[in-house]
């Protein structure tokens, strides 16, 4: 088995230089003219450019403004504040401040096309530190 990240976006060229500067992420291959394939985590990130409006699964049509979804991305990260820092200077949007548990660092935000995610910075034993 493998788990592909798939990341919906209206214009791949804007998706790539996103992804590559927020990330520190490189293009491993390009699939087409619509898709590339991103290396740098512990899986594949794959970019399709889709248009606004067009529809995916079910009948919604695609939307690049702030949505919300079940499924997001976490990126876990050696330094939150620095990760933090880059994401934003790249053009993600900061949705919360960085926020400490008692298993680490969390901080939401969006990328430039409405898709959440979360920064996480794992502390002493990470979610162990709350296992029951």
């Amino acid at each position: 088995m493998d788990l592909l990240v798939n990341v919906d976006v209206p214009d791949l060229a804007e998706g790539i230089a996103f992804y590559t500067r927020a990330f520190d992420l490189t293009v491993t291959r390009r699939l087409g003219a619509e898709a590339a394939e991103l290396g740098g985590l512990p899986v594949h990130l794959y970019l399709l450019e889709k248009p606004a409006g067009s529809i995916g699964a079910g009948k919604e049509p695609r939307r690049y403004d702030r949505h919300w979804t079940p499924v997001h991305i976490d990126v876990v990260v050696d330094d939150i504040e620095a990760a933090f820092d880059r994401a934003v200077a790249a053009g993600a949007r900061a949705e919360t401040d960085i926020r400490v548990g008692a298993w680490g660092k969390i901080a939401g935000l969006s990328d430039p096309f409405g898709h959440g995610f979360c920064l996480i910075e794992f502390l002493g034993r990470g979610y162990d530190e709350i296992a029951v």
